[in-house]
């Protein structure tokens, strides 16, 4: 039988957006699929190891992403989209998949029907128009300036507006090449393809209404390939372990102040920096390197403190450990609503993060209790999802749709 030729673009702005889809693409059964894979470079070292053919696109800087994230802008003008769908259809012509995989790259919703390749999109739950959701101001301006409380309800009533400005550009560039327009309304960008996959579960963030060509995956986990450092065995089994990574999308200038903040008590940490942090001084309970093995790190910790992201969330519920988020962008605080929700973590804002506060949610996770407990019980759930399977179903229903 010919194998199919499954093409996977990764928008590179954040390592979750690369570690997921590649991750589904090692999934993939070598005899029956060709897998291709393009993301922008600086991640070739990811590749070590995989059967993936590999190609390079362009992508925004991660801190241009992270600073319009901060000041609440779109991250993408049309010019930008613009010269991706120019390079997105060099690849596809170059690639000529059966299907194309996006994670995050905005662009496909034009360059793939240009090219008329079937186009899965991969999008987290809590940003799809029908998963309900009530949102809260991230850590922008507008919160800086007020009160959370006032902040939250002028963010709510001014929502609408900013999804509508957000979507403008790439209407543009749809109208540039004869497409309607996806509206006003954020998510229907972001959920715009042939067929939508969420990374997540239903249990977790339930939809109203799903369309037959969108469906749960289950949790995508991740981690990079990079061998634990010569710490990473001796470590002491006597005291808890607590597991620190704000990742490529958290507040980096925060490690120290939490590396600080569990000096006194009687625990180990282990924190990953993602090259993106300074830790500053390390306290003599501390342990530190640029990338750790996340899901064995997650196993092996009675805690994780991330900055409230799906990738490291997913990494520790599975193992059924809580979760304290430090939440920043609109994604995180999204992602952490259904965490709490579930009962397994606690939310802390980044722009109001102090001492006492983080302790507090630090001890109170750390006992035997509900938290722990409601960790388990969405491990359990996420055992029920078998993602590779999910996914080559999906890839077959895509493919015998096309002929």
């Amino acid at each position: 039988m010919e194998r199919k030729k499954i093409l996977f673009v990764a928008e590179a702005v954040t390592l979750a957006h690369v570690g997921r889809p590649l991750a589904l693409a090692q999934m993939l059964s070598p005899r029956q699929y060709d897998v291709h894979f393009a993301c922008a470079p600086g991640y070739e070292s990811f590749f070590h190891g995989s059967r993936v053919n590999s190609w390079t696109v362009s992508s925004i800087s991660s801190g241009r992403f992270l600073a319009a994230l901060a000041a609440g802008k779109p991250v993408y003008d049309s010019a930008t989209l613009r010269r991706y769908v120019e390079d997105d259809l060099r690849l596809l012509r170059a690639v000529r998949p059966d299907v194309v995989v996006g994670d995050f790259r905005l662009s496909l919703s034009v360059s793939a029907r240009v090219a008329g390749v079937p186009y899965v999109g991969l999008i987290n739950a809590y940003w799809s128009p029908y998963v309900p959701q009530r949102y809260t101001v991230p850590a922008i301006a507008l919160a800086r300036a007020l009160p959370i409380a006032l902040a939250d309800r002028l963010f709510r009533l001014a929502r609408p507006l900013a999804f509508a400005l957000h979507s403008v550009p790439l209407n543009r560039v749809r109208r540039a090449y004869g497409l309607p327009s996806l509206g006003h309304d954020l998510r229907r960008v972001y959920a715009d393809a042939d067929y939508v996959l969420y990374p997540d579960i239903p249990e977790m963030f339930p939809a109203l209404g799903l369309p037959e060509q969108h469906a749960y995956l289950g949790p995508v986990t991740w981690s990079p390939p990079t061998p634990p450092p010569s710490w990473w065995e001796l470590l002491p089994t006597d005291l808890p372990i607590i597991y620190v990574t704000l990742g490529s999308s958290g507040q980096g200038a925060l490690l120290p102040q939490i590396l600080q903040t569990l000096a006194g008590l009687p625990l180990r940490v282990v924190a990953a920096t993602a090259g993106q942090a300074d830790p500053g001084v390390l306290p003599d309970n501390a342990q530190v390197a640029t990338y750790l093995p996340g899901e064995e790190a997650a196993r092996r910790a009675r805690l994780v403190i991330c900055n409230g992201g799906s990738p490291t969330c997913q990494q520790a519920l599975a193992a059924g450990v809580p979760v304290l988020g430090i939440a920043g962008n609109l994604d995180q605080y999204l992602n952490m609503r259904g965490v709490v929700a579930m009962g397994a973590g606690i939310l802390l804002r980044s722009d109001r993060l102090n001492e006492e506060a983080l302790r507090r949610a630090v001890l109170a996770l750390l006992e035997p209790g509900a938290a722990r407990a409601a960790a388990s019980r969405v491990a359990t759930l996420f055992q029920r999802y078998d993602v590779a399977q999910r996914f080559d179903d999906m890839l077959r229903r895509v493919v015998d749709g096309r002929h």
